[in-house]
């Protein structure tokens, strides 16, 4: 099955898998000048703050890019990739946040956990909800 998968999909999904690597780095920037240079007093706020960054990168890259799927106005799609993205940011600066605000371990490790559930959900999303044909 995921054979199949990748062979029905394997130019898009590289391009999700760059697109998402750029707006990740985008995203990790950001989250660290929180911490490190704004001193933010919770990684689960700047994580939040540093989201909304990833976020736009990753609807211009996946509009335009990785599904090509212009056919909807912009508006509608900003709005429900926004939605899809809103509940996705939630999900990851919860999980930072009971990563380190409350267990005391490392961001950086925090961050992993999360990323890797958020490109699971994002891909789902945007291929089904968002950018669908």
């Amino acid at each position: 099955m995921v054979q199949q998968l990748a062979r029905r999909h394997g130019c898009e999904m590289l391009r999700y898998a760059i697109n998402g690597l750029l707006a990740t780095a985008v995203h990790f920037a950001v989250l660290t000048v929180n911490l490190e240079v704004l001193h933010f007093p919770s990684a689960g706020l700047a994580n939040l703050c540093a989201a909304l960054a990833g976020i736009t990168v990753s609807f211009l890259g996946n509009r335009y890019v990785v599904f090509g799927h212009r056919a909807e106005p912009l508006l509608g799609q900003a709005l429900k990739f926004s939605g899809l993205y809103g509940l996705i940011a939630l999900v990851h600066g919860g999980v930072l946040m009971v990563w380190t605000d409350w267990l005391g371990l490392d961001y950086r490790q925090g961050f992993v956990l999360a990323t890797a559930l958020q490109i699971s959900l994002s891909y789902l999303g945007n291929k089904l909800l968002v950018f669908k044909k």
